[in-house]
């Protein structure tokens, strides 16, 4: 190809299905007029299986119906052949940026979640009710223990998931989460 990206093609849906590898980074350039299960079937199977690869759609019979359809599935766009080749590749191109800030993503919360892991049972009770802004104090009168303690237990979450204040932690958190 003209952009020398790597490309891998298959002649159908089940084909794709058999050779699929969920860790592969890149994009989904999908037909809807395929044989077989066609492209929005598979768009909603990837989904079903968690598939997280930017998904673009080529058609040469495209309507309205299907369009909505492959866009709420997900689709970052749905083209009609002919397609200029410099759109084609721009949305390619924006495609592989997406993949590639999901996957950034992906590993940073991974990353926070394997710091957190660390934290006691204890510890992370403590981070939870920091991460609801309570105070010290009422965290040491909701667990039933010193304030004392909820700050030994406070600095040690700190330490363990390399954080400096609440704001940190807070959004360590919901990196974690998402």
């Amino acid at each position: 190809n003209a952009a020398n990206l790597p490309v891998e093609t298959y002649a159908s849906a089940e084909e794709f299905l058999l050779a699929y590898d969920p860790n592969l980074r890149g994009c989904l350039v999908l037909d809807n007029l395929m044989p077989g299960m066609n492209g929005i079937e598979l768009q909603e199977v990837l989904a079903a299986h968690g598939n997280k690869a930017p998904v673009i759609f080529l058609t040469g019979a495209g309507d309205v119906s299907i369009a909505v359809r492959a866009l709420k599935g997900g689709a970052l766009d749905f083209l009609e052949k002919p397609v200029e080749p410099r759109r084609m590749l721009s949305c390619v191109t924006e495609a592989l940026e997406l993949d590639r800030k999901n996957q950034q993503k992906r590993l940073e919360g991974l990353g926070a979640r394997q710091r957190m892991a660390q934290l006691t049972p204890r510890e992370y009770e403590v981070m939870e009710w920091l991460f609801q802004g309570k105070p010290n104090k009422a965290i040491a009168q909701i667990l039933g223990i010193s304030s004392r303690t909820v700050e030994i237990h406070r600095k040690k979450v700190f330490e363990k998931i390399q954080v400096d204040s609440v704001a940190d932690l807070v959004q360590l958190v919901l990196l974690a989460r998402n």
